[in-house]
């Protein structure tokens, strides 16, 4: 039904199957949403995050992967990874960037998703250029330290469980303490599960935020959104992108 609304009321169109690989299941998806009067998808595919990437629904994990098109390039990769295995998660990480190592250096990267795992975690480490994992290192960055502005910083867990911010007095303390004993590190003062993670010189974040918009008590998802904007490269004029109206 979300799918359905955003491509039919909202303007935007969608790349992404289940995670079976059926498009027409009922089942979770893996789903990239892109206003089609400014983003034209050109080309895309999906591997699995498994011991068989091209084997449809291997079991536990997804990702999604777009072509670059003409003009000013991108990619963007989303991903959901294994909740409860650390091996599959660092698995994953590794076939991932070993995608992502595959293009172009000069071609940026989006990698964002539900990593299920903290950044300080060996998952987490490998990708931001800490750790080694098979012989090799990451060299992703987080959007989230390097933006200009940063919203809702007070929510350093992005994990909720569908209660929100009212996730218990003993939890919330927890939180705080855990955020305290981080906070003179900088690259480690949240505790997000989630992530917007990027490459290349011509990507800047402006903005993140931690989203938790719910109405009625209820939320989307037992995660909080993370959304990041982007700075566009010098080399992209404002006037080669469509104008919005303000009611939109």
């Amino acid at each position: 039904m979300a799918v359905s609304f955003f491509e039919n009321s909202v303007g935007y169109g969608c790349f992404g199957i289940s995670r079976k690989g059926a498009e027409d299941s009922s089942d979770e998806h893996c789903v990239i949403f892109f206003e089609k009067e400014k983003v034209e998808l050109v080309e895309g595919g999906t591997f699995w995050l498994s011991e068989s990437p091209s084997v449809p629904g291997s079991m536990s994990w997804g990702a999604l992967k777009g072509v670059e098109p003409p003009g000013f390039s991108f990619q963007i990769v989303n991903t959901n990874m294994d909740e409860f295995s650390a091996r599959a998660r660092r698995r994953s990480a590794l076939l991932t960037w070993q995608h992502i190592a595959s293009l172009p250096p000069n071609l940026p990267v989006v990698y964002c998703g539900g990593f299920n795992t903290q950044k300080e975690s060996t998952t987490g480490r490998f990708l931001l250029g800490r750790s080694r994992e098979h012989g090799v290192v990451g060299d992703m960055r987080d959007s989230w330290p390097n933006a200009r502005v940063r919203k809702n910083v007070s929510l350093v867990r992005t994990y909720h469980g569908f209660k929100g911010d009212k996730q218990g007095a003993v939890e919330f303390l927890k939180l705080i303490f855990r955020a305290l004993c981080l906070c003179w590190d900088r690259q480690t003062q949240d505790l997000h599960v989630d992530w917007v993670l990027y490459r290349g010189r011509a990507l800047a974040p402006a903005l993140c935020e931690v989203v938790n918009d719910h109405i009625d008590e209820r939320y989307p998802s037992s995660h909080y959104p993370i959304f990041a904007e982007f700075m566009l490269p010098r080399s992209v004029r404002l006037s080669e992108i469509p104008a919005q109206d303000d009611n939109n």
